[in-house]
Formats: C-alpha cells, structure tokens, sequence
C-alpha cells in the first residue's frame, strides 16, 4: 500500500476545523499536526492524538509534513503567511480577494520557486471551482457574458474582514444575490447589471464595550474591496442573538454563461452550489487539491499554481485508468 500524504494545518479556526473533519473521508492522507497562534495547550481537537504546536515552531516540521493547508484569513493572514510558508512547505490556501490574487500569485510564485516547493493558491468554490466554470463558459461560448451570484449565504473572507474593524468583536456578513437579476440572466437578455444591482451586504456585528457605533459602521460600508460599491447594511446586536441566530454557515451561489453558438442559437451554460457548511465544503476542495500538489511536487513542477493550472484527475484517489473506466 502507498503511504498515506502527510497533512499539515496551520490555523485552527472555523476552516481548520473543516479540513480536519474533511480528512477523515480522505483515506490516503494523514494529518500530522496543528500549528495555531493561540496556545496550544488550549486548543481541543476533534481527533485528540493528532499534537497541536505554537506557529512559531513550524519550521521544525519541514521534513515531516508533505502538504500544509493555510487555514488563516486573506485580509492579514494569507498575504504573509503564503509566501513565507512557501518557503518551507508545499501548500495550498483559500486566498479569495479577487482584486489583489495576481499579487498574491506573485509573492506565492517567487518563495515556492526559490525553495523548491509547490504552492496552490486561492483554492475553494470562488475562487477556484466557479473560476473554472467561468473558464469554462469563455471557452465554450465565446459569443456570449458569464454572470456570478452568490449568497445567500455567509462570506467567511468578508466576516473575517469585519471582525478586523476596531471596535468590533464579532460579527458575520450575508451576501444576498437579487433574484431579479438572476432571472433576467437566464432568460438569455444579457442585462448589464452594476454591482449593487447584482447582490446586497448584510453584516450583524457586535460592538465591543464602548466602541463608537457610528465609526465602526463608516469603517464598514468604505472597506475597500470589500464593501465598497455595494448596498450595505450594518445592523448592531447582542452576543447571544449573533450566537442564536447567526451561528450556522450556509452560503452558494451560482455562475451563468448566456451565450450563442452557430447562427444565433441561444445556450446556457449554469454551474451552481447550495452549502449547508462554507467552511467544511471549503474545506473539502483545499484537502482534494492537497493532493494534487503533492502530486506536482513529486513530479517537480514547482511554483505556484491555480485551479487553471492543475489537471482535474490529480485531484482523485483513484489512478487515471480508474478514472477513464468509472467516469469518463
């Protein structure tokens, strides 16, 4: 029997608790250790024999870790930790500001090529699998306009974005897609929607004691690349109500490519996802190209890759002629 891909994760928050779990279901991979900012004696593991260390420890474990999954958030995390960890070990992250992923690939790129190593980055449904179906419908449509709605659900990047506002001390963020463009969409009439047209912001934060209410939400609806453009609300509650009511991670959406083939003939090509969990389905897509890159790394193709660089079979346990066989 091969021997199983030796996982690491660094950052233990809701998406490192998604990719261990994921692990479970993934029987050709192991998880080696938990590497996490907090004290490690604190945090409790749904697997109590996997070891939990302190971040600044993980270059001691280059040699024992084939894969790193970087858990953390794209706003302060990712920028830093992608190129330094590269570095060290292949990875893959979940880097998801769109504006700013070719300078993510950059920096990413230059440490991986340097060291050695390969790196997957903005790995997820968006970016990465509905940025495939965009390819997808470019490709196949060329006469034609793609559209993407998400929501309604909650935004893991734009949650962890509010919660690095000063003053606030949680909070969640719901994106909402408006039902009327989306009809207008498949109805084949090729709208021209603006960025509020497509999708509303809906964030409940809660304040921390004495935070300015008012500077907290001006700081929100101005965020760049985040809230900027868009319908925002900003709705201030309780600890508990944000516990009760907002505790679950459901979100989704939906990619369109209207178009025409021939003499005029209308197409539709529709890729779409309903979560009752973001973070574990997240979770699931970074470990299934965890596995892809420790694949590339062992053929040498170093650097950073996205999902357009990266084969779909290398994502599958099964071997290439068991693929051709079931699936093809």
């Amino acid at each position: 029997m091969n021997e199983k891909i030796r996982i690491g994760i660094a950052g233990y928050g809701n998406l490192g608790r998604g990719v261990e779990a994921v692990l479970t279901q993934a029987p050709d991979m192991e998880l080696i250790a938990v590497f996490t900012r907090r004290d490690p004696a604190g945090l409790r593991l749904q697997d109590t024999g996997v070891p939990v260390h302190g971040m600044e420890t993980i270059a001691d474990f280059t040699t024992a870790i084939d894969v790193l999954i970087l858990c953390g958030g794209s706003r302060t995390d990712l920028p830093e930790q992608g190129p330094a960890l590269a570095a060290l070990f292949n990875t893959v992250d979940s880097y998801d500001t769109h504006a700013k992923i070719p300078d993510h690939f950059a920096a990413v790129d230059a440490a991986a090529r340097r060291s050695g190593h390969t790196a997957a980055i903005s790995v997820g449904w968006d970016p990465g699998l509905f940025s495939l179906h965009r390819l997808f419908g470019e490709s196949i449509l060329p006469d034609g306009v793609s559209y993407t709605f998400w929501g309604k659900g909650i935004s893991q990047g734009h949650s962890d974005a509010l919660r690095r506002v000063p003053g606030v001390q949680a909070a969640v963020q719901y994106t909402i897609p408006a039902a009327e463009a989306i009809e207008r969409v498949r109805s084949g009439l090729r709208p021209a929607l603006t960025t509020r047209e497509r999708h509303t912001r809906s964030c409940y934060v809660v304040l921390t004691p004495g935070a300015d209410a008012a500077a907290v939400e001006q700081a929100i609806v101005t965020m760049p690349d985040y809230f900027a453009g868009y319908d925002t609300s900003v709705n201030f509650i309780t600890a508990g109500k944000l516990q009760r009511d907002h505790a679950a991670m459901p979100h989704g959406g939906v990619v369109i490519r209207s178009g025409t083939t021939g003499s005029g003939t209308s197409q539709t090509m529709e890729f779409s996802l309903r979560l009752d969990s973001n973070p574990e389905f997240t979770s699931s897509v970074l470990v299934a190209y965890a596995r892809a890159v420790y694949r590339l790394s062992r053929q040498g193709d170093h650097g950073a890759k996205t999902v357009f660089d990266i084969a779909p079979g290398l994502l599958s346990p099964k071997s290439a002629a068991d693929l051709r066989k079931a699936l093809l």
